[in-house]
């Protein structure tokens, strides 16, 4: 039996929440809560395998709630529910650690199959909210990291290793130290790398090197 703790600030939307998993056997509404430090407090005492969490909450909205919930109870499994579907919303819960995100006007059946999904440990997107992400990774950050790893294959591994510096906001003397060149060296090599990327200057490169992740943390 799959253990669901629901949070929603209007009463008609749990029962209507509630009501529609109830028709699935393997699913248990084992509390409610009517905003965000309830739930947490419902979370902590049941333990349920999902909590099914509005995003819109008094006291504590969803978004914050859901980022406490990943420190104080990580075996629960948080689905995003709520009407509202900005990419501004699905990139913050999904960030603070949302295994899934569905649409209230979405279709009924898409609670069970959420709830289903992200106690198995997968995630779950309504087919909208996940055309909206397809997007983004198809014209967004994921094109530009391919866009610019295939700049870089032009780069000899030398050559890629000081981008990787000038990534960091390095000088050519700093560079140097780091990989053992002379300072004369390294400016020769900054030269070559502008000019293979088709680049003006160091920033447009650091950028490039960011976007292919070549960068290493510090």
């Amino acid at each position: 039996m799959l253990r669901v703790v629901l949070a929603d600030d209007e009463a008609a939307v749990r029962a209507g929440v509630r009501m529609i998993l109830s028709a699935d056997p393997d699913v248990e509404v084992v509390a409610e809560a009517a905003d965000g430090r309830a739930l947490i407090e419902s979370v902590c005492a049941h333990r349920p395998d999902v909590a099914l969490v509005d995003i819109r909450m008094p006291r504590l909205d969803g978004l914050t709630a859901t980022a406490e919930l990943r420190s104080v109870a990580p075996a629960t499994a948080v689905l995003i529910m709520t009407t509202f579907g900005s990419d501004a919303y699905i990139a913050r819960a999904l960030g603070d650690g949302a295994a899934g995100f569905l649409l209230k006007t979405g279709d009924p059946r898409e609670f069970a199959l959420g709830v289903r999904a992200v106690a198995g440990g997968g995630a779950y997107l309504s087919p909208a909210v996940a055309a909206r992400v397809i997007r983004e990774l198809t014209g967004g950050h994921l094109a530009r990291t391919v866009a610019a790893r295939d700049r870089v294959t032009a780069l000899t591994q030398r050559e890629r290793d000081v981008l990787a510096l000038i990534g960091l906001g390095l000088s050519n003397a700093e560079i140097a130290r780091r990989l053992h060149l002379a300072e004369g060296s390294v400016k020769t090599y900054t030269s070559t790398i502008l000019g293979r990327l088709g680049v003006a200057n160091r920033v447009q490169a650091a950028v490039i090197a960011h976007d292919a992740a070549l960068v290493p943390r510090e």
